[in-house]
């Protein structure tokens, strides 16, 4: 009994950690956003100007490039999307990573 009750302290243990590195993902995703201004144009629920990031990850769900294709955009730009300033990559990724979430 006594070690199904430390199992039990130990797994809910490890998914509050995880819980946690998801949140502070998802606050640097969100910190990103604002410091390039996505919100301007974006919203994580409703189209804007541009569209929401709701509507882009139904776009790619289920593509193999989803992320290599959202990357590319945000770090070359296209015809209506500027790049963002950032270089760090592991940042860009995080970024895809949060808006393919949604």
């Amino acid at each position: 009994m006594k070690m199904k009750i430390a199992l039990a302290v130990a797994g809910i243990a490890v998914f509050g950690l995880v819980g946690n590195a998801s949140a502070t993902d998802a606050a640097a995703a969100e910190a990103m956003m604002k410091a390039e201004k996505c919100t301007k144009c974006h919203d994580v629920a409703k189209d804007k100007k541009g569209p929401s990031f709701k509507t882009t990850a139904a776009k790619y769900k289920g593509k193999a490039d989803a992320e290599a294709t959202l990357t590319k955009m945000l770090t070359t730009g296209t015809a209506d999307h500027d790049p963002v300033g950032s270089k760090d990559a592991k940042a860009i990724k995080n970024l895809v990573t949060f808006i393919l979430a949604q």
